[in-house]
C-alpha cells in the first residue's frame, strides 16, 4: 500500500547552485530507485531560519510531495542522516484532508506559472 509524503529538507548555505542541484536530484533519485512518484518538487531557494544550526542562519529549503511504500521512509531518512549537506529534515505523511489541501495549494501554484 502506498502512502502520500511530504518533505522539506533545509540544506547547508555554503553550496553552490550546482551542488545544491546535484543534492537535491541525489534524494529524487533514491526516492525513484525504491519505487516512488515524484508528486511535485519546489525549490524555495536561500531562506532565513528562525535560529541558528551549525552556527549557520539560512539555508536552502527543497520541499517534495511524493508516493511511495512506507519502507522507503527508512531508507530516506538515513540518507538524510548520512548526508552531511542537510541540515534538518521533517518528513509527514499526508492523511485525507492533508492530501486534498496540498492537491489545492498544486493546482493554484501552477496556475500562477501558466499567467
Amino acid at each position: 500500500m502506498t502512502n502520500q509524503y511530504e518533505t522539506v529538507f533545509i540544506l547547508t548555505p555554503v553550496l553552490s547552485e550546482p551542488q545544491t542541484k546535484e543534492t537535491v536530484e541525489k534524494f529524487r533519485n533514491l526516492l525513484v530507485e525504491n519505487g516512488a512518484e515524484i508528486v511535485n518538487e519546489e525549490l524555495w531557494g536561500l531562506k532565513k531560519m528562525a535560529y541558528a544550526i551549525e552556527k549557520k542562519s539560512t539555508g536552502f529549503y527543497v520541499m517534495m510531495e511524493f508516493t511511495a511504500e512506507p519502507t522507503v521512509m527508512k531508507k530516506l531518512e538515513v540518507a538524510y542522516r548520512r548526508d552531511e549537506r542537510v541540515l534538518r529534515y521533517l518528513t509527514v505523511k499526508h492523511d485525507k484532508f492533508s492530501a486534498a489541501y496540498a492537491e489545492k495549494r498544486r493546482a493554484k501554484l501552477n496556475a500562477k506559472k501558466e499567467d
